[in-house]
């Protein structure tokens, strides 16, 4: 089945839908990230304790609990996003996500209420996650079903890059604030500005995605309501997804979301210098996908993945060693922050569509989102934790490079075991 066959799209509707899908995203993102990007003062201000560490390890291990609703949110709203299309499962998430994000916003904090201050953070961030749990797989599956025929590596790489924009937008601002904010100012009440803008935003985010129509593939599949074709079970696709997705979101949550945590302690920098060298990181990463993407539609999607794992699996220990030893100057600390980006855009710029095509367009939104939510729970959302803790464990910061080695290693023998689907129609 072409895509031609099944009705394409003008480009102007698939412009149109996706940059709604795209800009909803980045909203959503946002609300999700800049959590991390204040982990230390929520850590000061819910789970007060005897030293700063302690403090940063229960702040990131909330981060990480929020991760579990993630799989949860996967099959309830990937089913949704197969059931009752993908614009409705997308409708929910952002609504959500606007909820939880404003929650946080607003609680009080330990010194007020006590213990329920950081069980609400918790039922915050566990909002935030169920919301997050669909919102990767649904709109990956919307994009790439809207794009026209040999373009969907690019168009499947504006929803990482939309992804990262929300990283972006989360971690500029934090840097702002943390700028023109004095410490104290940040630590009562600045932090709660960032999570006031994201639910303000959310509705905005809400009215674009209801002006959009459904994907022509759902939409022709839905009507047509035939028998699927046999092949390889949901849970055996959802079993190449949940490998494909490893070293993915290690390297989204070590060496994003977690950077600006530990640069500033082991490199001595201050929160804004670390936020605005991380800021400058995500902005090549936002400039490298989409090229990639594009790269991946010309040149196939598995080369790009299997070298972006084989880098991940030699650089790590030399870069982190060098930055661990000592004055090193900001100028330099940037300039592998930018290289660590474009490694990263290898893998998300052909991920979305490659990820994608590994399953029909009948069960795309429930097998897919399943597999990637489950990884990201386990392997993403823990990794901040994960590597405060092997640094504590193992005496040294350069211990979370192990872990990225290791998920690098299990995603590369996953990829090298797929088929190369980039030249195929859509199923």
């Amino acid at each position: 089945m072409t895509a031609v066959s099944i009705g394409a799209p003008t480009s102007a509707q698939s412009r149109r839908a996706v940059t709604a899908a795209v800009i909803g995203n980045v909203l959503e993102w946002y609300d999700f990230a800049v959590y991390g990007y204040v982990a230390a003062i929520i850590g000061k201000n819910f789970f007060p304790g005897t030293d700063e560490t302690t403090e940063l390890l229960k702040a990131f291990l909330t981060f990480g609990l929020g991760f579990l609703a993630r799989p949860v949110g996967g099959i309830v709203i990937g089913r949704m996003g197969d059931t009752h299309g993908r614009k409705a499962a997308l409708l929910l998430t952002i609504f959500l996500m606007a909820v939880g994000t404003v929650l946080i916003g607003i609680l009080p904090t330990y010194t007020s209420i006590g213990f329920a201050a950081p069980t609400l953070l918790l039922v915050a961030r566990l909002m935030q996650g169920f919301s997050t749990g669909g919102e990767w797989g649904g709109s990956t599956s919307f994009i790439v079903e809207w794009a026209p025929n040999g373009k969907r590596g690019l168009f499947g790489s504006f929803q990482q890059m939309s992804v990262v924009a929300g990283l972006l937008l989360g971690s500029a601002f934090a840097a702002l604030l943390n700028t023109v904010l004095t410490p104290a100012q940040m630590g009562e009440w600045g932090w709660r500005i960032p999570f006031l803008v994201g639910g303000l935003l959310g509705p905005i985010g809400i009215y674009m995605r209801r002006t959009i129509d459904e994907t022509p593939h759902y939409a022709r599949v839905a009507a047509a309501k035939t028998t699927p074709a046999t092949g390889p079970t949901g849970f055996a696709l959802a079993a190449r997804a949940f490998g494909f997705t490893i070293v993915w979101t290690v390297a989204f949550y070590v060496l994003l979301t977690y950077m600006p945590s530990w640069t500033g302690k082991y490199m001595n920098l201050s929160p804004a210098a670390a936020l605005w060298s991380n800021s400058i990181g995500l902005v090549a990463l936002i400039i490298g996908i989409p090229i990639f993407g594009h790269l991946s539609d010309r040149y196939g999607r598995r080369p790009l993945l299997l070298i972006c794992c084989a880098a991940f699996i030699v650089l790590p220990w030399p870069l982190f060693t060098y930055l661990a030893s000592g004055n090193v100057p900001f100028a330099v600390l940037v300039f592998i922050q930018i290289g660590i980006a474009i490694l990263i855009s290898l893998y998300s710029g052909a991920g979305p569509a490659a990820i994608a095509e590994i399953f029909p367009t009948r069960s795309r939104s429930t097998w897919m989102t399943t597999g990637y939510a489950l990884a990201v729970a386990i392997f993403g959302g823990s990794a901040p934790y994960l590597s405060i803790w092997m640094i504590q464990k193992f005496g040294t910061p350069i211990a979370p490079v192990w872990y990225l080695i290791v998920a690098a290693v299990v995603s590369l023998g996953v990829i090298w075991g797929l088929k190369e689907t980039a030249f195929d129609d859509l199923a």
